[in-house]
């Protein structure tokens, strides 16, 4: 299975690994980190250590090709479709957005608001520490943020692009995912992202800047039910 297939687990298997819990069955992200967690296949051992790791009440994200399977113990709450995407040309010329600046531990704060006026997907308050995130302030403001997410080996993933909705129509989300994508390449990495099926905008976007449809990912959000529900 190629690790685009199971980016989740191909990275906190591997880059990741000081930012995740589990063993070599299933990891999630740290609580603080991210939503997102991963069994290693679909054996009973694998997705019932996934379940395990998953405490009354709360949720995790599963993101992968193959068709989820539920652990026992777990219920989907939400299921859906997307696209993962990978860049096929260079992205070195692409015009960088004025103002475009490194994002950090000091930006955290600004980050997590903006990620929560936007909902870009899963973003918590240390997320940023997953890989290099840049962004455009207006002011005191954070205009528009992109990073990168989880990093399969070869691969990073572009993501957390967001734009406030004050400041939209001028291009910072291609900017900034231009952005991203061209520092992952020149580690002489592959770039990738997922989008949801029916964000055809999103789609188009990521298009015109060269990337291509690899796949469609099968996306749930499982819960394990509060105690006495």
């Amino acid at each position: 299975m190629h690790p685009l297939d199971r980016p989740v687990w191909a990275s906190l298997d591997g880059a990741h690994r000081t930012l995740s819990e589990g063993d070599d069955r299933a990891r999630r992200c740290a609580r603080d980190v991210n939503l997102f967690a991963s069994a290693l296949d679909d054996s009973e051992a694998a997705l019932a250590a996934l379940a395990e790791l998953v405490r009354p009440g709360e949720q995790v994200f599963v993101l992968q090709v193959p068709p989820i399977v539920v652990p026992r113990g777990l219920v989907a709450v939400k299921r859906a479709r997307g696209v993962q995407m990978v860049a096929t040309r260079s992205l070195a010329h692409e015009p960088v957005p004025a103002g475009l600046a490194v994002l950090g531990d000091a930006d955290a704060a600004d980050m997590l608001h903006l990620a929560r006026l936007t909902e870009p997907g899963p973003f918590l308050p240390r997320t940023h520490t997953m890989g290099r995130f840049v962004g455009v302030r207006e002011g005191t403001r954070l205009a528009g943020m992109a990073g990168e997410r989880f990093r399969p080996p070869g691969c990073t993933e572009v993501s957390g692009v967001c734009t406030h909705p004050d400041c939209r129509g001028r291009g910072l989300a291609r900017g900034l995912s231009a952005a991203v994508a061209a520092r992952i390449q020149q580690r002489g990495e592959l770039p990738f992202l997922h989008a949801w099926q029916t964000n055809v905008a999103a789609i188009r976007l990521y298009e015109s800047l060269g990337f291509v449809t690899r796949t469609l990912v099968d996306v749930a959000v499982l819960e394990r039910p509060p105690v006495g529900a």
